[in-house]
């Protein structure tokens, strides 16, 4: 479990196709800190398992083995050496609960529309498929590559999300473009509730 507060981007520092998975490799700097093997990190939102703790001179990098199955449904496959990606430790009974209850289990990937500077602020909006939009709902919840976000404005294939400075700073935004992938999980708080109603017999007795 997480709460969509990223704690720091990583940079990737290789991508290498095998024949059993997709192993990617990332160099951390806060959550390299105690990281083991079979941790939990959530990477641009998407709960991995760390498998690997190599040591790159004084670094710590985190491997991870990608199922074909994370690949085709997150934007990893943009990723190249260099970008950056979002991370955030798993959550702790004692942490703060600054975001929204996040799982890390992707529920769709959207395509950035529009994203550009608005006075002191940013503004993102996101086309996001139909699985997705379904939850979206006005000041809502949702993540976006592991952020968590308030939706401004429920638009007709999407939503808007206004970004304040620190955020931009700390996050993998600052280096985003119109026409690329974010993975995005809706609140999962909405995810139940419509699975419940979904079971609830509504007609006349």
């Amino acid at each position: 479990m997480f709460t969509g507060i990223v704690e720091e981007t990583g940079v990737v520092e290789s991508i290498e196709p095998t024949e059993r998975s997709i192993v990617l490799t990332i160099r951390p700097k806060l959550c390299a800190k105690g990281l083991k093997v079979g941790d939990s990190l959530a990477v641009n939102g998407c709960c991995l398992t760390v498998v690997g703790t190599p040591l790159r001179g004084r670094s710590k990098l985190a491997k991870f083995d990608l199922l074909q199955e994370t690949w085709n449904k997150t934007n990893f496959r943009e990723l190249g050496t260099g970008s950056l990606v979002n991370l955030e430790r798993s959550l702790r009974a004692t942490a703060p609960m600054g975001g929204h209850f996040v799982t890390g289990h992707i529920d769709g990937v959207g395509r950035i529309t529009r994203w550009e500077k608005v006075g002191q602020d940013w503004v993102l909006e996101v086309e996001a498929p139909q699985e997705v939009m379904r939850y979206v709902i006005y000041k809502g919840s949702i993540a976006v590559d592991g952020i968590s976000l308030t939706i401004a404005d429920v638009l007709p294939k999407g939503f808007r999300i206004w970004i304040i400075p620190h955020t931009f700073e700390v996050t993998n935004l600052r280096e985003r473009r119109p026409g690329q992938l974010v993975n995005l999980e809706a609140d999962l708080i909405g995810k139940y509730v419509a699975q419940l109603l979904q079971q609830i017999d509504l007609r006349p007795k």
